[in-house]
């Protein structure tokens, strides 16, 4: 009964609403920053590799800048929850429910939807404040100081609260202890106990035990399955033509037989794609403001790159390994059993075993950045140790908990919900204060035309909101 309501509710806000939506506000903010995520692609990968030293001209603060969070750490945070149950669970679930045509749609959210996530980053770090040994921001501080909106940022923190920490953690257990179980019959409730208890251990380290661990997990993980991919993929490279001309036709309906199934392959293929990469969901920021930079535009770049990796490479890969399989059309197969099914055809036994270790590091990595966005906006909303502890105790252990023991259906249907109501609230921030960033990308671009490495930027730059800024001195 409650998980059909929450169906329709869903159906409803993706339907007519949220799709339209980040569709618009994607293509409108490549238009006015002549296609940033595109031509400026070479930059986002020097900034990701350049020295942090740099970054430090902006700080008076000689604590923060013995124990500050560089740009690579705070990418790997964002990665981390990008790259994880979305991946490996989530595109195969767009592709049982939506066709292969879902997975062109998600190319097309991120490929758009990498100006959005531009945008709220630079945001974060624009609106950031200082917290003892590092930076702390997001959409709920770029509400409040940017659009003098309280309500509206304490409704964006406890949704976002809700979302990621809760919600979202309790699908990356779920999908964790499914695999699990699908490769050695391990008892769910055994899998959530001991996944519970590691991620109590992390949490209560704080943000830089959390980008410690992110730091290490995502690179090793994403490269190990992005070669294992690519070996299947030359291995089967005559399918190749066929599995791209089928995602293209099926994304236009003109394989379908029902008109209705368009509408599915487009909700489902943006859906899972805003699942996986976050673009415009407002989770970011948060850890984008962490981050020392000499220009807010820096992150934004660095952030923007991270949709392109999670969504034009990780997912792209899981879906090649669906559709060579051909597997992706049987019923009983879904989620990360459908993932599990496709490896294991094409690499023998040793496939759902692989899948079951990479995705305990993707959902694992994605767990403990998902509970730092919580934390960040809990900080907003209340300077409580007791309430921060309640909150450490719930995101780790009760929902990975909660994950573990409920169905797969249940948990991504009250993700969906939680996602549309967060990215709805985003949206309306972004929108009305896109146009700082539309200069603060300005100035970036004419000091990097002036010769300058690396641009600064003051808050003297932005007179009307310089007493809003607190940083950037």
């Amino acid at each position: 009964m409650i998980n059909e309501l929450i169906t329709q509710i869903n159906d409803a806000i993706w339907g007519y609403v949220l799709i339209f939506a980040l569709v618009m506000c994607g293509l409108w903010f490549t238009w006015k920053m002549k296609g940033v995520q595109f031509r400026m692609l070479r930059e986002m990968f020097r900034l990701l590799t350049d020295s942090v030293a740099s970054a430090t001209g902006n700080l008076d603060d000689k604590t923060m800048q013995h124990r500050h969070i560089s740009s690579f750490q705070a990418f790997a945070v964002s990665v981390a929850t990008r790259v994880g149950t979305g991946n490996l669970a989530g595109v195969a679930t767009a592709i049982a429910l939506g066709g292969p045509g879902a997975v062109f749609w998600m190319w097309m959210i991120a490929l758009v939807g990498s100006a959005t996530a531009f945008v709220e980053s630079t945001l974060g770090q624009l609106f950031k404040k200082r917290h003892k040994d590092s930076f702390i921001g997001g959409p709920a501080y770029y509400i409040q100081d940017g659009l003098h909106k309280k309500w509206m940022a304490y409704t964006f923190a406890i949704l976002l609260t809700i979302t990621f920490g809760l919600s979202y953690n309790s699908i990356q257990s779920n999908t964790i202890c499914g695999a699990m179980h699908e490769a050695f019959g391990w008892d769910p409730v055994v899998v959530g106990v001991f996944l519970s208890a590691l991620a109590l251990i992390i949490v209560f380290g704080g943000i830089h035990r959390i980008a410690n661990v992110s730091a290490m997990l995502v690179p090793l993980m994403a490269i190990g399955y992005f070669l294992l991919v690519v070996v299947i993929v030359i291995m089967n490279i005559e399918h190749i033509p066929h599995v791209l001309k089928v995602i293209v036709t099926d994304a236009f309906g003109l394989e379908q037989g029902v008109g209705g199934a368009l509408g599915a392959t487009i909700m489902n293929g943006v859906k899972r794609g805003l699942f996986s990469n976050e673009a415009g969901e407002g989770s970011a920021p948060n850890v984008a403001a962490t981050a020392t930079v000499s220009h807010p535009v820096k992150q934004g770049l660095i952030q923007a790159l991270g949709v392109f990796t999670d969504t034009l490479l990780v997912c792209s890969c899981t879906a090649f390994v669906i559709l060579i399989s051909g597997l992706y059309d049987v019923p009983e197969l879904n989620g990360i059993t459908l993932t599990q099914a496709a490896l294991g055809s094409e690499i023998g036994s040793s496939g759902p075993t692989f899948i079951a270790v990479a995705i305990l590091l993707f959902a694992f990595s994605s767990i403990i950045g998902n509970y730092y966005y919580g934390e960040a906006n809990i900080r907003f909303m209340t300077s409580s140790g007791t309430v921060l502890t309640i909150y450490r105790i719930c995101s780790g252990g009760v929902m990975v908990m909660f994950g573990a023991l409920v169905s797969l259906e249940l948990v991504w249907n009250l993700g969906d919900l939680c996602m549309a109501l967060l990215t709805t609230c985003n949206l309306i921030a972004i929108v009305s204060l896109g146009k700082y960033v539309f200069r603060l990308l300005d100035d970036y671009r004419a000091q990097k035309r002036n010769g300058v490495k690396d641009p600064i930027f003051h808050k003297s730059q932005l007179p009307e909101i310089e007493h809003q800024l607190e940083c950037w001195d």
